[in-house]
């Protein structure tokens, strides 16, 4: 499970997605290659404004079990979504390709208890959301040529599999920082738990 969820850790969906988009752009698609980039840049944003929402003000949610939600699973579901409509030429392919990936990618946070089953929810939720603004304004892809494309995208995701970007830890600080600033989170029992004054 670990190695394939390594196949969605930021240090390969980052490089992987400018691959792609550099791809596309080579080819002639250059609104399918920006429509890609912003799209996928805006899932990415959302992900984080939910992590740090949740992280900073979790106790506030209740019972709901949401501390963080995935981004391997919302970055799994918006890029494979994308990925299937290029490479069939079939925008119909791009909800089912995403659901899939949602699923694949959300079984395996489980299974190595990286995530609850709600943030791993929240995280297809983010991420379909994508894959659904994708098919809203990216167009019908024009006649690529697969081969290049699928040798990008099996090239990068070989060079930066098992790269890990530490990126949790710095959004977790972020969001902790952030408590300070809000109230309702500032009195609730996990920011005081962490307050130097506390200890």
């Amino acid at each position: 499970m670990r190695y394939l969820t390594d196949f969605v850790d930021q240090a390969v969906i980052l490089p992987l997605v400018l691959a792609v988009a550099v791809a596309l752009a080579v080819q002639g698609w250059r609104r399918g290659a920006m429509i890609w980039l912003v799209v996928v840049a805006a899932t990415f944003v959302a992900t984080l404004v939910f992590k740090l929402m949740f992280l900073a003000c979790s106790p506030l949610f209740g019972p709901m079990d949401v501390h963080s939600p995935s981004g391997h699973v919302a970055a799994a579901t918006v890029v494979t979504g994308g990925l299937a409509a290029m490479l069939t030429r079939q925008r119909a392919n791009i909800l089912p390709a995403a659901l899939l990936a949602a699923i694949v990618i959300g079984v395996s946070r489980l299974v190595l208890g990286m995530h609850s089953l709600p943030e791993v929810v929240v995280g297809a939720l983010i991420g379909l959301a994508g894959a659904g603004a994708l098919l809203r304004f990216a167009g019908p892809p024009p006649r690529l040529r697969i081969a290049p494309l699928i040798a990008v995208i099996v090239v990068v995701a070989a060079v930066f599999h098992g790269l890990h970007l530490p990126a949790e830890a710095a959004i977790r600080h972020t969001a902790f920082r952030a408590a300070q600033y809000i109230p309702a989170c500032r009195d609730t029992p996990e920011f005081q738990r962490h307050t130097p004054d506390s200890h």
